[in-house]
């Protein structure tokens, strides 16, 4: 394995080219294991992973504290190497009901006190609003963001979930290093606008869901049984018939994996490393032995022909369901 490197972005830092989400580390997708969680940090800090992302709202700030712990007890080389990414501004209730977003500047700077705090760090290396407040113009929610990067609480600005429209308002407010978003071989819908637009720009990607929460990671079976807490209990590629339509074309895909000698979830990592060095693959695991595996995308090579035999086993738009739930389709960026 050989563990390179990206910049995010012309103003954003020198990453690994993999980064760890660490969403589904709280119990997200289920119950979790806290002490394999934090082994799996430990694990990819050790392995060269630099690019550790979070929100605050991942299980109402759970999330944060357990990264918090994983680099209080990582040795000193590790923790310093760790570069964190935050999103914030989703709202929760005590039961875990979600109450919209919010971006005033007020709560940008209150948000950033909390996430400082739990994850027991001086600075934030990238900062983002999980979700654009439909109330508060993106000027002013990144203007907060520059605000703290003035007092030296963050370093960089980052996007999540926006079109183009307002990546070119906030682009115009204050440098951004990178745009969080949903990228994989079944989620190309960045590749209209959204892509064209980022590169004009200089702003780098990363590259959230590349395994579609497990759905084209060869791992998943139609005949799995999804707890109550497990989101994709809820999501519609995972459920009113759209299942076996998608395991469908993960077989498709596993028949080119076979033939390079790789697991299914390597060559759809290795998919979205192709896609160019302005992008960065956020990797999910939750456990070392799948850290292992995402790992090994990078020492997968894809040629032309490669690439094309996967287009043509996984066409865009070929997924069946929506990313989200339709209450939650209304929050994503198109604008």
């Amino acid at each position: 394995m050989t563990l390179r490197t990206r910049t995010l972005g012309t103003t954003g830092p020198q990453v690994s080219a993999l980064g760890l989400g660490c969403m589904g580390m709280s119990p997200v997708y289920g119950d979790v294991d806290r002490e394999e969680s934090i082994a799996t940090i430990h694990a990819a800090l050790e392995a060269g992973v630099t690019l550790l992302d979070t929100g605050d709202f991942y299980a109402m700030g759970h999330n944060e504290m357990l990264i918090g712990e994983a680099l209080r007890t990582a040795p000193a080389a590790r923790r310093e190497q760790a570069l964190l990414s935050v999103k914030f501004g989703a709202l929760r209730g005590p039961g875990g009901e979600w109450s919209g977003y919010d971006g005033r500047p007020a709560a940008v700077k209150n948000f950033a006190a909390y996430s400082l705090q739990r994850l027991g760090v001086d600075h934030i290396d990238v900062y983002r609003i999980a979700r654009l407040d439909p109330d508060v113009p993106i000027e002013e929610t990144v203007g907060a963001i520059a605000e703290l990067i003035e007092q030296g609480y963050v370093r960089h600005v980052g996007l999540s979930e926006v079109g183009a429209d307002t990546i070119r308002r906030a682009a115009a407010t204050a440098p951004i290093s990178d745009l969080q978003i949903e990228y994989a071989l079944i989620s190309r819908g960045i590749e209209e606008e959204v892509l064209p637009t980022t590169r004009e720009l200089g702003i780098s990607i990363t590259a959230y869901g590349v395994l579609s929460r497990g759905l084209i990671s060869g791992h998943f079976s139609a005949d799995r049984q999804l707890a109550a807490n497990d989101f994709r209990a809820h999501s519609p590629r995972f459920h009113d018939g759209n299942l076996q339509h998608n395991l469908n074309l993960v077989e498709a895909l596993r028949k080119i994996a076979e033939q390079k000698g790789v697991t299914v979830a390597q060559i759809a990592i290795a998919w979205v490393l192709a896609q160019g060095e302005d992008i960065v693959p956020l990797v999910g695991a939750r456990t070392r032995e799948r850290l292992t595996e995402s790992l090994g995308a990078l020492d997968v090579v894809l040629d032309a022909d490669d690439l094309r035999a996967i287009e043509d086993a996984v066409p865009a738009d070929a997924a069946a369901g929506e990313r989200y739930p339709a209450a939650q389709m209304t929050h994503l960026g198109s604008k």
